[in-house]
């Protein structure tokens, strides 16, 4: 049986694959999980000896297929709880993060089962973010871009947001920045900030923000008002 620290590790890992590829470096992991390099070291090689993970020296680490599915579980876990939280239980989105980070760990599977059907087994949770099926089959390429990338005059509609900052999520709830969110890129300064219309009002974004805001192009024929319905 893992500790929840390993599932911890595994859920980490996950991640930084997905956002970045492999191999996924120590400290890259380090930074994510909060914790030193050597203690780092002697979990992913703890990890490596359960076959969870892959491990090249000076290189990084890589999920097994086993720990890719493990790490799957947790995430659905994750994105479940939050869903059921901020829909059943009225959590703000803001405050589900940390609450499924402890929840994760501890629900069986006919729980998460029944979670699934008393929500219409969605897709994705409150942040966007997509939420695994509980075959557990590896997720679909992430098509999204980082708003930050996109240039004054374009449309876009908000896929996803980062879910683990709550400042950050409370100042993009003021924002009106929601998944399903029609944007308007009105001008990119050259300094950091990112000024965005929506529904007719600007808001200026800090670049580190509009980073982390995942977007697709919004169809021509959408208006704000279909863009926000359709999430």
């Amino acid at each position: 049986m893992l500790s929840d620290a390993m599932e911890d590790y595994l859920k980490a890992i996950y991640r930084l694959q997905s956002e970045t590829g492999t191999p996924v470096s120590t400290s890259a992991i380090a930074e994510e999980v909060e914790k030193t390099a050597p203690t780092v070291t002697s979990m992913v090689q703890n990890l490596a000896e359960r076959g969870l993970v892959e491990r090249e020296k000076y290189k990084g680490v890589e999920l097994t297929p086993e720990g890719e599915t493990v790490a799957l579980e947790v995430v659905r876990h994750h994105r479940l709880l939050e869903a059921y939280l901020t829909e059943q239980l009225d959590y703000s989105w803001v405050d589900v993060h940390e609450e499924a980070d402890t929840l994760e760990h501890h629900i069986s599977e006919e729980f998460e089962q029944r979670v699934a059907e008393m929500l219409g087994d969605p897709d994705v949770d409150p942040h966007g973010d997509p939420i695994p099926g509980a075959d557990l089959r590896p997720l679909d390429g992430d098509e999204t871009t980082p708003l930050s990338d996109h240039d004054a005059g374009d449309r876009v509609v908000v896929s996803r947001v980062r879910d683990r900052d709550e400042a950050e999520l409370a100042y993009l709830d003021d924002a009106g920045i929601r998944p399903g969110t029609v944007v308007d890129v009105v001008n990119v300064a050259p300094f950091g900030m990112v000024t965005v219309r929506i529904d007719g009002d600007e808001q200026s974004l800090p670049e580190a923000v509009a980073r982390t805001i995942r977007v697709r192009p919004a169809r021509a024929d959408r208006t704000p008002t279909e863009g926000v319905s359709d999430a």
